[in-house]
């Protein structure tokens, strides 16, 4: 990778670009495929961008001339917001991190209910310490982050079980959340604030927020509401349970995801009388740089205007219809109790889903009481990836497939472990809870090392013979982190696959594979032996020669001189090597050496694969007449 450094003389203005956009597409030239979700940034998104950018211009104006432009920006962006969302009489603090207008609401709060907290600090907290309720459906870590910016102990939160008998399984338990204030209550403790949700993270469902309204006025608490559900208060036809939320004492919106605009800030309304309370806890600012974050979401709502913003809002509720008592616009998917489906095949389906329909936006949720369950929430996701209806049609086409598949694979499974298991000798079955096809066969053999590696090589060939069958059976060497490397690890079945055929025909080719190596490592070592039989048998032939012949003739010069004067008939016979019987017998036939040259020749091939190793190396052969070669 290249190394991102100063240059001591600088750069131009291309250069740079060039080089930003050298390690904005680094990843993509790595990678085999680019990311699979990438923003929709239309011409509203360019507005918002656009933002940022006139936010660092304005910001070098002169004083006078900066601080009449932001309070102009930020109070018309106020005012279309508590208009667009019905939140009447309502400030705005605009913030990058979704969480910090809560923190700064809790802060209010806390200024406003201990008087003397702006001068004694944290000290007056310990005559009555501070509850903050919430619910056991908010988003996961919201709490710990909350007592972590304001300093608080984790004892001053109070996680509100939700509803067991009636109602939703994700909705705040009323009645026990009564109960459980009145025993701060007598414990000597104040009930601060409430958070409740228009929409919980996983299900979207909405609380209710009209009761809980009502308790919150009987205790003097504050009432917090968030979720993707507010974003429905733009529209024409309110659910009522929603329509509670402008009832709140305080609210956050998150515009950017709701209308698909990037790097625009999270919104928190509030209603408060007291100015300086709100400076103290920094939910307004007296430097107009700060009042700028409200410019991209201001050029934004300037561009889109009111029925613009309701149209895309309206678009993207229609892509689920409602038709229950709890108006979630979320909808989850998961296996029946019958079908017995772990987290990894729902995962897996999940992953699917996005692969084959990434504009849908769907995605894989863990929740405490379904467990792990696929999630299409197009509120969160519609306005930024572009989602249309045609995607939601196609989205429930790959479900129509895909569901079918799993079902039976999952079906099959035991059927495919206990046929298995009929091949002890071949096969065994590996446990890989990681994988969500029909399972891992893995051939069978010794623990030693030396046949690891050869039951490695056998797997190997299986599989790519495996691979190149005519099926829609998937064969794999498996995920990437499995526990299992040298398997076969088989993919999705449909209902029509015989699972005991294909059981026998992985064992049969494990078989046929080993004994293939077998054969060759017997006729690996018949050739050893023979070889070293026929060197010994040369060896006497070329003793015997040397008495039978004499001296002189093994003489270059004079040998050739005597054998013209005086020819003489060797009775040495050649040798001819059985590759079958594995046996170097006397033959005086020259057409029966090809049994030797066949052997020769897969020896050094054995020895020597590449023919140039062979230039250094010398063979002494004895010919059908006894003469070396």
């Amino acid at each position: 990778k290249s190394v991102l450094c100063t240059s001591y003389s600088g750069q131009d203005v291309s250069t740079v670009l060039h080089l930003v956009h050298n390690l904005i597409h680094e990843e993509e030239e790595e990678d085999e495929k680019p990311s699979r979700r990438m923003q929709n940034v239309g011409e509203q998104g360019h507005m918002a961008l656009l933002g940022h950018s006139l936010a660092a211009y304005i910001s070098v104006l002169d004083k006078e001339r900066l601080r009449r432009l932001t309070t102009r920006i930020l109070s018309d962006t106020t005012l279309w917001l508590c208009r667009l969302f019905r939140y009447e009489n309502g400030s705005a603090y605009f913030h990058e991190d979704d969480r910090d207008g809560l923190v700064k609401v809790c802060r209010l709060v806390i200024n406003t209910r201990y008087e003397e907290y702006a001068s004694e600090g944290y000290v007056v907290l310990s005559s009555k310490q501070p509850v903050i309720y919430l619910s056991a459906s908010c988003r996961p870590g919201l709490g710990q982050h909350l007592c972590s910016q304001l300093g608080l102990p984790l004892s001053s939160l109070c996680t509100v079980p939700c509803n067991t008998v009636f109602g939703s399984q994700h909705q705040m338990d009323v009645a026990l959340l009564d109960k459980l204030i009145k025993e701060d209550l007598d414990a000597k403790k104040l009930p601060l604030l409430l958070i409740a949700n228009a929409g919980t993270p996983g299900a979207g469902h909405t609380d209710k927020l009209g009761r809980l309204k009502d308790l919150c006025d009987q205790y003097n608490m504050w009432l917090h509401v968030e979720g993707v559900n507010l974003a429905t208060l733009a529209l024409g036809q309110i659910p009522s349970a929603v329509m509670a939320a402008t009832r709140s004492d305080s609210m956050t919106l998150t515009p950017g995801l709701w209308l698909g605009l990037p790097a625009v800030t999270a919104v928190t309304l509030y209603r408060h009388e007291d100015p300086a309370l709100s400076l103290a806890a920094g939910l307004t600012s007296s430097q107009p740089v700060e009042k700028l974050r409200a410019l991209p979401l201001w050029l934004s709502l300037q561009y889109l205007g009111h029925n613009g913003i309701v149209q895309k809002i309206q678009h993207t509720a229609a892509l689920v219809i409602v038709e229950d008592e709890l108006n979630s616009p979320v909808v989850l998917f998961k296996f029946s109790q019958e079908m017995s489906a772990g987290t990894v095949s729902l995962q897996y389906l999940g992953e699917q889903l996005a692969q084959l329909v990434p504009t849908s936006g769907v995605d894989v949720v863990e929740l405490e009481d379904e467990g792990t369950c696929i999630r299409f929430s197009p509120l969160l996701t519609a306005a930024v990836l572009g989602t249309q209806h045609e995607d939601v049609t196609e989205l429930v086409e790959k479900l129509s497939e895909l569901v079918p598949v799993m079902s039976s694979t999952m079906c099959l499974r035991q059927d495919f472990r206990e046929e298995i298991h009929r091949h002890p000798a071949v096969l065994r079955y590996v446990e890989d809870m990681s994988w969500p096809g029909l399972g891992a066969p893995q051939t069978e053999g010794m623990d030693d090392s030396s046949r690891k590696q050869q039951l490695d090589k056998i797997n190997s060939e299986i599989l790519k013979k495996l691979q190149g069958l005519d099926t829609d059976i998937s064969f794999s060497t498996g995920p990437e982190f499995g526990i299992e490397k040298e398997c076969i690890f088989v993919g999705m079945v449909t209902e029509d696959v015989d699972v005991s055929e294909l059981v026998d025909t992985i064992a049969a080719l494990g078989r046929d594979i080993e004994e293939s190596g077998r054969l060759l490592e017997n006729m690996t070592e018949v050739v050893r032996k023979g070889i070293q039989e026929a060197e010994l048998q040369l060896q006497k032939a070329s003793e015997e020669k040397l008495i039978e012949e004499g001296m002189l003739r093994q003489l270059p010069l004079v040998g050739s001189v005597l054998n013209w004067f005086s020819p003489f008939e060797s009775s040495i016979k050649g040798r001819t090597f059985n590759l079958a019987a594995g046996t170097v017998s006397l033959n005086n036939h020259p057409q029966l050496m090809n049994g030797l040259e066949l052997s020769m020749r897969f020896m050094l091939w054995r020895r020597y694969p590449f023919p140039s190793k062979l230039k250094k190396k010398n063979f002494i052969l004895s010919g059908p007449n006894g003469l070396s070669t």
